[in-house]
């Protein structure tokens, strides 16, 4: 869906680019009509003179080619290193394709052919008599051409409004993934799991002996605060059951994250406790049948009533042969919610228990240090291997790490991805709004020359041109908005946390589309209010 959305975007550019072009190839060609209809009475046929003009457009077309080749070689580059880890698979080996090169400039070749074909053939399409009789493009009253480029002016605006749209909500996408909530500091932790021996510490009994052997250790290291075994690390549990309490139905599905873990889990992850207490050291040698839950486990089983000292019910690991004969374990604490299933997805019940119960499943441990955990990852590899040499840590990262990879990188992607276009669709527009309405002066030099004439001031002629731009802009914003609302949709599986109507996103976006389209005009307003009405009477 990435790509898609990327490819749309890229289309949008295109299409931007293409009207551009298509608008400064109007204007050129309207400024040459005196040497096309000059060379029509000589005899040239419009055959002729509409390859003469697809071989120029050819030409710059072929120029435009080359830097684009060199700028796709270089350019290339800095986009490989500037995308996020696994926001791509990697198989997926990013060069310089031949193919998607030939693509690229066949799809550059014929937009350029077709933006040109227009120009060429309003160019040859002139009535030669009138034309030479004509006093000048003051004169000639010809808009009609004028509102051609008024009309590609206005199409620009609908699709950079598109991309600064799509581009804005996913800045407020990534803003709201980056500031969610996680219930835990994920600040210098890392997790790794433990890759054991084969046919070594398989009963809970061994794996006790080994685990406080390999915490202690691990919790003499400088600069390390806290360190806990535990089955699996935020913000998503890998284990699920089916948990009941006394009374209860037992539910068709599993129903609540479980985890396996040692008493200085909740220590080192800053976990807050609500009501009665945590999981002891004692609890934990003894393989007591005491259970922590989360807030939202006591609101689906108790309905916010007490839950500490009631009783729960594992069916699923009844069946493994060391679990505890004796079903019910009694709830001793709640602590507040954390993520478990990703951060775009609301936490649900999750259930702690002390590792000690049983020797099934892998496990690794958490460690808290005062400093970047990167930097002291090789004196706590050392330790454990004090302990077992055929014990390695697998899989080692830091909480942080995994969630810029897992869940912060694609929208950033996305969203520098997308700000890219639309930048470039922004100053496209300007380009374009700037050109039509510098245009529309050069047709009405004459007309501005009456109106000062007769007394018209500066400041009036700068508001006619600017309300001609506006106007321009004004119908545009509706017509993207609408556009937008009809488009983004297809994004909605890459935006979280903001609806597709933010009407903050869209306001900003009005705002910044008016701001640039005033900019575009102010040079033209101010030229046309310093014309010399003696100059521009005269002006052919």
């Amino acid at each position: 869906m990435t790509l898609y959305a990327l490819m749309a975007a890229v289309l949008m550019l295109l299409l931007i680019a293409c009207s551009n072009v298509a608008t400064l190839l109007l204007v050129r060609a309207t400024a040459r009509e005196r040497e096309m209809v000059i060379r029509a009475s000589l005899g040239a046929t419009r055959g002729r003179l509409i390859r003469q003009l697809l071989i120029e457009s050819f030409l710059l077309t072929l120029t435009s080619c080359a830097a684009g080749c060199v700028l796709a070689y270089f350019g290339l580059k800095g986009v490989v290193a500037a995308i996020p880890e696994r926001t791509i698979p990697s198989e997926a080996a990013i060069v310089l394709s031949p193919a998607a090169l030939l693509f690229s400039l066949a799809i550059t070749v014929l937009t350029a052919l077709i933006c040109g074909l227009a120009p060429a053939l309003h160019s040859v399409r002139r009535d030669l008599q009138a034309a030479l009789t004509g006093s000048g493009k003051g004169a000639s009253g010809n808009f009609r051409h004028a509102d051609l480029r008024s009309y590609l002016a206005i199409a620009e605006v609908v699709l950079s409004i598109v991309l600064l749209i799509g581009s804005g909500l996913m800045m407020r996408t990534l803003l709201a993934i980056e500031h969610v909530d996680v219930g835990f500091n994920p600040a210098n932790v890392f997790y790794a799991r433990l890759s054991l021996p084969d046919g070594q510490y398989d009963t809970a009994t061994e794996k006790r002996l080994l685990f406080r052997r390999i915490v202690d250790r691990v919790t003499s290291v400088p600069r390390v605060l806290a360190a806990a075994e535990a089955s699996s690390s935020p913000p998503y549990t890998w284990t699920w059951t089916t948990v009941t309490t006394r009374g209860e139905a037992e539910p068709k599905n599993r129903n609540a994250a479980l985890i396996l873990c040692s008493e200085g889990y909740f220590q080192t992850l800053e976990r807050h406790l609500l009501r009665g207490s945590l999981l002891s050291a004692s609890d934990v040698d003894s393989a007591r049948h005491v259970a922590v839950v989360n807030q939202t486990f006591v609101r689906e089983h108790f309905k916010e009533g007490d839950s500490t000292g009631q009783k729960i019910r594992f069916r699923d690991f009844e069946t493994l042969p060391d679990w505890p004969r004796d079903p019910y374990f009694e709830i001793v604490g709640v602590i507040g919610d954390a993520k478990n299933r990703g951060l775009q997805q609301p936490p649900t019940s999750e259930v702690y228990l002390p590792h000690t119960l049983t020797g099934a499943g892998s496990r690794g441990i958490l460690v808290r240090s005062a400093l970047n955990p990167d930097l002291i990852l090789e004196d706590i590899r050392r330790e454990v291997a004090t302990i077992d040499q055929n014990i390695a840590l697998a899989e080692a990262q830091t909480i942080e790490r995994y969630l810029k990879q897992s869940y912060y990188a694609g929208p950033q992607f996305m969203f520098v991805s997308l700000c890219a276009v639309a930048i470039v669709g922004l100053i496209l527009i300007l380009i374009g709004i700037f050109s039509v309405m510098a245009y529309i002066v050069a047709l009405q030099t004459h007309e501005i020359g009456i109106r000062m004439a007769l007394g018209a001031k500066q400041t009036q002629i700068s508001r006619m041109v600017l309300g001609k731009g506006l106007r321009l802009i004004g119908v545009g914003v509706p017509i993207g908005l609408c556009a937008s609302l009809a488009l983004t949709r297809f994004l909605a599986t890459q935006i979280w946390g903001v609806s597709l109507t933010d009407p903050w996103t869209y306001s900003a976006v009005i705002a910044l589309i008016v701001l640039v389209g005033l900019a575009a005009c102010l040079l033209p307003a101010r030229r046309a209010a310093q014309v010399a009405p003696l100059i521009a009477l005269r002006y052919e």
